[in-house]
């Protein structure tokens, strides 16, 4: 009788521990999703400065993906103040997007019409 005490106890105390090492796992937090954004080139734009771009300024997630879509009569550009990226010329009703990999703070302008500015946040 002692013998299957003993035993039952064993068997118990070897499954209580190997049931306790498993859940001892930590949850993780899951990756913030890259986020898009549509930037407006807004009518009549060469005549304004922050108001050009809508919205001004933007933020958002590392990976993110900013698309500026000319919705002026004239041709404008979203050229980086810092070379990181320039657009070209995008005629009214075209676009170009532009996907942001790193975190920063991003100011960009017209080369056409250089009072047309803006600002993307990457966090």
């Amino acid at each position: 009788m002692r013998w299957s005490v003993l035993s039952s106890s064993l068997v118990f105390a070897a499954a209580l521990s190997a049931a306790s090492c498993g859940s001892s796992s930590t949850p993780s937090s899951p990756s913030p999703t890259p986020s898009a954004t549509s930037v407006s080139i807004v009518s009549g734009s060469r005549t304004l400065t922050t108001n050009a771009y809508s919205p001004n300024p933007v933020t958002l997630t590392r990976g993110g993906t900013v698309t500026w879509v000319n919705n002026d009569s004239i041709a404008h550009t979203s050229t980086s103040d810092a070379n990181v990226w320039n657009s070209g010329s995008i005629a009214p009703g075209a676009n170009f997007s532009m996907t942001f990999p790193t975190a920063g703070t991003f100011p960009y302008h017209c080369t056409i019409h250089p009072g047309m500015v803006g600002t993307i946040t990457v966090q």
